[in-house]
Parts: structure tokens; sequence; C-alpha cells
């Protein structure tokens, strides 16, 4: 099983937090939480979309800043999580949960004041498609993650269930101009893949993350990570 039909599994929804982000995936989970936190900056009041918004991890801590959130997946099973968590932090009023297809966005241009999308674009058929939809319904900001062709997580791609597309820079930095975005930051992290840390303990997870941020730190360490965070404007002036 692979791609949507494999994320849209009920099984895979119910197990999705507690397989990735226990144990060592906690280091994960707050890394990933603070490049969204940071990339779109003071939230309140804010219209913000999110694209492929899973368990609702990320909507529900937006919405508990002050965001206006909607959170929109393919898979029902995700957002029945999704809609839990909202529920359980007390900010479900805060938050739309949509079921729909990333491609084909049901709202008009310059909908949202921010629009992003984490742990998207390995599993993204289409992504061209995908990042342009996302940029004709943001009045600036578009944030994105991928995974790196040159890095460890080649090593074990090819077991992973979902077929993970890793990408180069040449490759983002296409998709940013077919959308018409301007680059304005980029951030490169985690030489050890996200698999690695999933495996080990919490305080021992910590010993190697110290000595990754360390040496992922240099032009090395850009070159050879295993994720990227993408900060884009429809209306940038500058790229970085």
């Amino acid at each position: 099983m692979k791609g949507k039909e494999w994320y849209q599994a009920d099984d895979v929804a119910q197990q999705y937090d507690s397989k990735r982000f226990s144990r060592g995936g906690r280091l994960i989970d707050s890394r990933e939480k603070r490049a969204v936190i940071e990339a779109l900056g003071p939230v309140d009041d804010l219209d913000v979309l999110e694209i492929a918004c899973g368990t609702g991890r990320f909507t529900a801590l937006l919405a508990d800043r002050g965001a206006n959130i909607v959170g929109l997946d393919i898979s029902a099973a995700m957002l029945s999580q999704g809609r839990e968590k909202a529920r359980d932090a007390g900010v479900a009023d805060h938050i739309e949960f949509l079921r729909g297809d990333a491609a084909r966005l049901p709202f008009p241009d310059d909908h949202f004041d921010a629009v992003f999308a984490m742990r998207f674009f390995h599993l993204a058929e289409t992504p061209t498609k995908f990042l342009a939809e996302m940029a004709r319904v943001s009045k600036d900001i578009v944030f994105f993650d991928t995974f790196n062709g040159r890095s460890a997580r080649v090593v074990y791609n090819w077991l992973l269930p979902m077929g993970s597309h890793l990408y180069s820079r040449e490759q983002v930095d296409r998709l940013l101009d077919d959308a018409g975005l301007r680059l304005v930051n980029a951030e490169h992290d985690f030489l050890l893949p996200y698999g690695f840390y999933r495996k080990i303990p919490n305080n021992v997870a910590q010993e190697f993350r110290d000595l990754d941020t360390t040496i992922g730190s240099t032009a090395v360490g850009d070159a050879l990570a295993s994720v990227s965070y993408w900060t884009a404007s429809v209306d940038a002036d500058e790229a970085d």
C-alpha cells in the first residue's frame, strides 16, 4: 500500500502520532512546530490554511495562538483525529476541518494571510499544481518542507510504505518559480533521518540531536540535511 491509500487508512490515522512523535520523535515534533511558528510569525486574528493537516498537530497549536485556521486533508480518518485533538485542547471553535483535494482548493484567490503544508510534499504526486494552488489562495506567506535527495534518508526511503519523494534544491527552485513565489528563508536540518530518532528513547535521542545540530550548523550540514523548511512569499521583493 502506497501514497494516498496508505495515508487514508484508519489504522494509520489512529497510530500516526504515537508512532512518529513518541520516544525520540518528540524532538521532531518540537522542531517542526518551531519551524511553523517562526515561518508564520504572530498569527493572532490571521486567517491561516493548513494543507494536509493530518491529525491536527499544527491546527490546534496555531488556534491556541489566536489564528482562525482551516485544516484541509484528504483523509477522513485523519480529520477525525484532528477534530478530537481540537476539542481536547479547547480550540475547536477556531478551527474548520475540511476534506478536500489540495490540487483544487475550494477558496477564492488571496483568501488567507498564510498557507502552509508540513509532511506533505514527500507524498505529492503533482507538486507543481499543489504549490501553485497554495500560492493562489495566499495573500503573503507560503511555507512547506521537503525531504532531500542528498541525505541519509535515501538509505531507508525505499523501505517506507508510502514511497517518499525526495527533492533537490534545483527542483524546489523550479517549484517556487512555477508558482510565482519568492524564497525568503530556507533552513536545513536533521543529518540523521527521522526514522532513526523514532527508534530510540528521548533522553538518548537528545545526545544525538545535540551532535546533529552542531554538525548541521556548518555548510556540510546544510548540504546533507534530510529535511528543508522553505518560507516563501507571494509579494516578497528579495530572494534568499
